[in-house]
């Protein structure tokens, strides 16, 4: 697939959300050719955890599928919060999932994505496994200590996880080829400085 031919990585985008968590899978998404747009809940502007005002692109009734590479949904404060006010962005990645797109939760996101079912039946991780279990959800026996991971469409990953988040969404989607993508996880992971080199090589930043 050619960089114009890439449909839009949908990001989802709410009040509270955790400003660090998603900048290393967009940017480099972009870089790569995926264009990367705002869902909000309506069209209205958000505040992050951080103070940044987002103006978002569409609001969440206004996504397809098919019209999208991923949704990816980042952690907030509201996710933890009494009325579960962001469970509709859960249940627009059940049905970006039903519809065989590949949806990527981080932090708070994995407690909305465990309330709405969707790990019951995939392998999936998080903060710690007793986060997720207060939610009550089926699928304990399929958690893994692990940074991030990978099941099918549907990747999770843990808050202090971002650069391993961005990682699998790269792998996913098919952003780089494996070389590239390793070498820049070393980078921006483990300041593997020589990995810089490789990827100046292979013309990516």
């Amino acid at each position: 697939m050619s960089s114009t031919d890439r449909k839009p990585v949908h990001l989802a985008v709410y009040d509270t959300l955790a400003d660090w968590e998603t900048g290393h899978a967009t940017a480099h998404l972009a870089l790569a050719g995926f264009p990367v747009r705002t869902v909000g809940p309506t069209r209205e502007p958000v505040t992050s955890i951080g103070g940044l005002r987002i103006q978002p692109d569409l609001a969440l009734d206004e996504v397809r599928p098919e019209d999208s590479s991923l949704l990816i949904l980042p952690g907030a404060n509201d996710w933890n919060a009494d009325g579960d006010p962001l469970a509709p962005f859960a249940r627009t990645a059940r049905a970006f999932l039903d519809a065989g797109v590949p949806v990527a939760a981080i932090c708070g996101a994995t407690r909305g994505l465990a309330r709405e079912g969707l790990f019951d039946d995939h392998a999936h991780t998080s903060g710690a496994p007793q986060y997720l279990a207060a939610t009550g959800y089926a699928g304990g026996d399929r958690y893994v200590e692990t940074d991030a991971v990978t099941d099918g469409l549907l990747i999770s990953a843990g808050p202090t996880e971002p650069v391993a988040f961005a990682r699998e969404i790269f792998r996913l989607l098919g952003a780089y080829d494996e070389r590239v993508t390793d070498a820049w996880y070393r980078l921006f992971h483990d300041s593997d400085a020589t990995a810089y080199a490789e990827l100046q090589q292979a013309g990516t930043r």
